[in-house]
C-alpha cells in the first residue's frame, strides 16, 4: 500500500451535531464526530485550528497526532478533546478503509457479532413513561433507560415530594416491563450525595441495572461513598475527557460501569484505553452516545472488540433526521445493533442529507428553582 498524506479537513454542522471528514491525497475520506454535546461551534473552531498541523501528515500515525495536538498547550478540556476525538475517529476510519478491514479488526478483532442496546424512553407522567417503556420492550429492546425525575422536577416544593415522585416513576416502569427487562435509571447529576444515597436505597426494590450520575462527577471519593452506601451499581463518566479522570474513578472504586464518550474522551483510541483500564478493575463499559449515527457507528466498532462491553446507549435512528444521514444505516435487530462488516467505520454519509438540515444552536435553558436558585439540568 502506497503512503498518502492528509490534504483537507472538512467540518459539517448538521442538525445538532458536528461531523468531520478528513481527506487524503489518495482519495480516501475518513468520517468522525466531535462531542461536547450542545457546544459544537467552539469544537468546530478547534478542529479548524488543528487542520494546519494535520495537512501533509501521514494519516496512519494516529497516536502520534493525538499526542502532538493534546500536549501542544498548557490547557486541555472538553472543547479541545471533542475536536481531537473527531479527528481520531476519522483517522481510524481512514486506516480501516485503506487496509479494507473494519476498525474492530485493527483493534484486536471481534468479541461479538451484535451489540445489545438500551433504548431511551420518556414521559411527563409516570403513566406516560411506563407506556413508552412497554412500547420499547414490544419492539425488541431488553433494556430501557429513563430519567427518574419529571421534566420540571426543580419546581417541587420539598425533597420528599421530589424523591417520592421519582420512586413512583421507577416503580411504574418496572411494573410495565416486568422482571426480565433491565431498567436503567438516570439521575443527571441533579442530587447532592446525601439525597442520591437516600433515593438510591428506596430504588433498590426495583433492581435497576444501573444508577447513572447520582451526583456531579467532580469527586471520585464522594462518588465512592454513594456506591458504598446504596446497593445500586453506579454508571458514570460521560463528561470525562481523559483517561486520567477514569483512572481516579476506578482507583476509588466509585462505579460499577464506566461511560466513556467516544466523541469526547479521545475517540476510539482513548476509549479503548478506558475499556482496558476498566477491565483490569472488573468494571464493564457502557459507551455514552447522545449524538448522530456517526457516533453510534464508532461506538459499535469499540463494542465489537472489547471483552467487557455491557450495553450501548441508543436513542433511535429510524426516524428523520438521523435516518437520513447514512447511505446504509446500521441494522437494528431485536434491540441489538449488528456489527457492520464494511471497512473503517462501515458507513458512508448521504450527501443529499447534508444540505437539507440546518444546524440548531443550543439554547440556554438553565432551570431556576422555586427559591430563585440555579438547579442542575
Amino acid at each position: 500500500m502506497k503512503p498518502t498524506k492528509i490534504e483537507k479537513v472538512e467540518t459539517i454542522l448538521w442538525e445538532r451535531w458536528l461531523i468531520i471528514r478528513v481527506y487524503c491525497e489518495d482519495g480516501t475520506v475518513g468520517i468522525g464526530e466531535g462531542g461536547v454535546h450542545g457546544w459544537q461551534r467552539p469544537t468546530e473552531t478547534m478542529v479548524k485550528t488543528c487542520e494546519a498541523y494535520l495537512l501533509g501528515k501521514d494519516p496512519s500515525k494516529i497516536e502520534h497526532h493525538y499526542q502532538f495536538l493534546y500536549r501542544n498547550s498548557h490547557f486541555m478540556g472538553s472543547v479541545i478533546n471533542g475536536a481531537l476525538s473527531a479527528i481520531d475517529i476519522a483517522l481510524w476510519d481512514i486506516k480501516g478503509k485503506r487496509l479494507d478491514v473494519p476498525v474492530y479488526d485493527l483493534m484486536g478483532g471481534k468479541t461479538r457479532d451484535r451489540v445489545r442496546c438500551y433504548m431511551h424512553v420518556d414521559g411527563d407522567t409516570a403513566e406516560e413513561l411506563a407506556a413508552d417503556a412497554a412500547a420499547a420492550v414490544r419492539s425488541g429492546f431488553t433494556a430501557v433507560r429513563f430519567g427518574a425525575f419529571a421534566p420540571d422536577f426543580w419546581l417541587r416544593r420539598s425533597h420528599a415530594e421530589w424523591a417520592g415522585e421519582a420512586v413512583n416513576r421507577v416503580g411504574a416502569v418496572r411494573e410495565a416491563v416486568g422482571p426480565a427487562i433491565d431498567i436503567c435509571v438516570e439521575i443527571h447529576r441533579q442530587m447532592s450525595p446525601a439525597e442520591s444515597i437516600s433515593l438510591g436505597r428506596r430504588l433498590e426494590q426495583f433492581h435497576p441495572y444501573f444508577y447513572e450520575d447520582p451526583m456531579l462527577p467532580d469527586s471520585p471519593a464522594i462518588m465512592a461513598d454513594i456506591q458504598t452506601q446504596c446497593n445500586l451499581p453506579i454508571a458514570t463518566g460521560e463528561r470525562f475527557t481523559s483517561i486520567f479522570e477514569f483512572q481516579q474513578l476506578l482507583e476509588n472504586r466509585a462505579c460499577a460501569y464506566v461511560r466513556p464518550d467516544l466523541c469526547l474522551c479521545g475517540g476510539l483510541s482513548g476509549c479503548k484505553k478506558v475499556a482496558a483500564m476498566a477491565e483490569s478493575h472488573h468494571v464493564k463499559v457502557i459507551p455514552h452516545n447522545p449524538l448522530s449515527p456517526v457516533s453510534t457507528a464508532a461506538c459499535v466498532q469499540l463494542d465489537a472488540c472489547i471483552p467487557n462491553f455491557a450495553l450501548q446507549e441508543y436513542t433511535g435512528e429510524s426516524e428523520p433526521p438521523k435516518s437520513e444521514l447514512l447511505v446504509n444505516p446500521l441494522k437494528l435487530e431485536d434491540g441489538h445493533l449488528v456489527v457492520p462488516e464494511g471497512p473503517g467505520l462501515g458507513i458512508e454519509l448521504n450527501e443529499a442529507a447534508l444540505s437539507t438540515h440546518a444546524f440548531t444552536d443550543k439554547v440556554l435553558e438553565t432551570p431556576i428553582a422555586l427559591d430563585g436558585s440555579v438547579a442542575d439540568r
